[in-house]
């Protein structure tokens, strides 16, 4: 393909290994000459606005746009700031997970602030200020995503559990490293906000790149022109890319990013 003049790339099992959660020097280097050829370089991630700051600060991104919580918050990634947030009623979705994944715990996002939770999250899964909550009281307002996490389960047991299930109104996808669902607005993905920015950076399509992991990556590997998938990646998420790379633990995308842009 030509070169890629918008490339968009997942953080967790992408950028970054969630074994030693660490983005390598290989990656990073990647990452810069990327940045060099003036392509926008957008990092698309599950994570919230606070769990991705970190990480804009470690990649030394001073600006362009990140798209959080799989697409429901567009970040100005110079001011540091959200431009934008698209939310949804959560309290229907809440109520369905709890009867379908007994004795799971809950969080909403409360962009910029943190989260409200039913349970203590591991703090490194879930970033930024946990408070305590009534699950009624985490969906009293929209919300732009919601998490379940079925503790004392594997995300094999949480795909079963969850196989061929429609969730009210809303987008729903799997971790392959947790137990997690990620709960995010109808209609939005990582891939229907990439395609919005596509159009308004006035980018032309067949110069789009993605790469990720999951099961929330799917979508934005298909939006784009050349999508590629990390060799560690389920095979659903493998057969929706063009690519698969080798695995995170191999600074797999850095080998595609250095052929594409060397």
């Amino acid at each position: 393909m030509s070169t890629p003049e918008l490339v968009a790339l997942d953080i967790d099992g992408t950028l970054l290994d969630p074994e030693t959660q660490t983005i390598s020097p290989v990656v990073k280097n990647a990452l810069r000459r990327v940045l060099a050829s003036g392509a926008e370089v957008v990092i698309s991630t599950g994570r919230t606005f606070l769990g991705t700051r970190p990480v804009l600060d470690e990649l030394e991104l001073t600006g362009g746009y990140a798209l959080c919580s799989n697409g429901a918050v567009l970040v100005d990634v110079a001011a540091r700031e959200p431009l934008s947030v698209t939310t949804f009623d959560a309290a229907p979705v809440l109520a369905e997970l709890a009867e379908r994944l007994p004795g799971c715990i809950f969080a909403t996002e409360r962009v910029g602030i943190g989260s409200l939770v039913t349970a203590e999250f591991d703090p490194a899964n879930l970033h930024g200020p946990q408070q305590p909550a009534a699950p009624q009281e985490l969906v009293a307002t929209p919300v732009p995503r919601l998490i379940a996490e079925w503790s004392g389960h594997e995300p094999d047991e949480l795909l079963a559990a969850l196989d061929g299930v429609e969730l009210p109104d809303c987008t729903h996808t799997l971790d392959q490293y947790e137990p997690w669902v990620t709960v995010v607005p109808a209609g939005v993905s990582k891939g229907a906000a990439l395609e919005k920015l596509r159009v308004e950076l006035g980018v032309r399509g067949e110069l789009t790149f993605a790469a990720g992991d999951g099961d929330n990556d799917i979508e934005m590997l298909r939006w784009a022109a050349h999508g590629v998938a990390m060799g560690q990646a389920r095979p659903e998420v493998r057969a929706a890319a063009d690519e698969v790379a080798g695995p995170v633990a191999e600074d797999g995308v850095a080998a595609v990013l250095h052929r594409l842009f060397g």
